[in-house]
């Protein structure tokens, strides 16, 4: 299993896809820098009035909010494309078979992608996550969003989890469907629970069940929005207090994920795991 979880991790390193993406994220952490440095010169003149707390609250969770939404935009991106043809290229190229050759099980070749991806991608979104974090922190001044050391654990947990359960859901695709047919199904699942995970809020503020309960089946159906939101709420402890839901905007939460729903997520990437491994080892190479 090791041997193919090195393996993989100089794979993913040496593609392409990986610098591009790594060049993105260079360059969001630089704009963003940059745009929360002058925003927060802006942010002063909102402190004048009654409302220039609130304002100020709204405008802050709004910048860091953002920054991570986006920074989890772009992880969720190398978490697909570096995984979707892990297995299924090596299938379709016939490099498979000199692996398969030697004393492995099928098992723990999945296991060995899995664990190389994942690793890459805990280290990758880690430094993203303190990343904009730090920028917050350490540019924001006004803008900055005071966050004690166990809300950052907790937030940056949960922004890893993200990327991990992709990986798992990619290498269940990747052993059924071609890398094209994957990549699809998977980024058109990412934008509908992101789609459902704003779709749920906004019908927690008018009340209209039907789109509650369209945000609810997205959130079954693939739970990474879910995850972000739960990573919102204990960064700002949004749960349940409207003042502070007003302040969070389109980031936050109407209510808390209940645990059961966090088991749910963590059960879903085993069990996603568990059919990649089963659907591997009754195909056919």
């Amino acid at each position: 299993m090791w041997p193919i979880a090195r393996l993989t991790i100089k794979e993913i390193i040496y593609k392409r896809v990986f610098l591009v993406i790594s060049l993105m994220s260079l360059a969001l952490l630089i704009f963003y820098g940059i745009g929360t440095y002058y925003a927060q010169g802006q942010i002063a003149n909102m402190n004048r009035g009654p409302m220039g707390g609130l304002a100020q609250g709204f405008m802050s969770t709004q910048f860091y909010g953002m920054g991570l939404y986006f920074a989890a935009f772009i992880t969720s991106l190398l978490a697909i494309f570096s995984s979707v043809g892990s297995i299924s290229k090596e299938i379709e190229s016939r490099q498979i078979d000199p692996m398969m050759a030697r004393p492995i099980s099928r098992a723990s070749f999945v296991m060995g992608r899995f664990v190389g991806l994942s690793l890459l991608m805990v280290s990758y979104s880690i430094f993203l996550f303190l990343g904009i974090t730090a920028v917050n922190q350490f540019l924001g001044n006004q803008l900055k969003v005071v966050v004690s050391m166990s809300q950052v654990l907790q937030a940056g947990s949960l922004f890893v989890l993200q990327s991990i359960i992709i990986v798992a859901v990619a290498l269940f695709f990747s052993t059924r469907w071609s890398t094209l047919n994957s990549g699809i199904v998977l980024i058109m699942l990412y934008v509908t629970s992101m789609l459902g995970g704003f779709i749920e809020q906004l019908g927690g503020i008018t009340q209209i069940k039907q789109m509650l309960n369209f945000g609810i089946v997205t959130s079954l159906l693939f739970p990474i929005d879910t995850l972000f939101r739960t990573m919102v709420i204990s960064l700002f402890e949004s749960a349940d207090d409207p003042i502070s839901m007003a302040t969070q905007g389109i980031f936050g939460s109407t209510s808390a994920p209940s645990k059961w729903m966090l088991v749910y997520i963590g059960l879903y990437g085993v069990m996603a795991l568990w059919f990649a491994i089963r659907s591997f080892q009754k195909r056919d190479l």
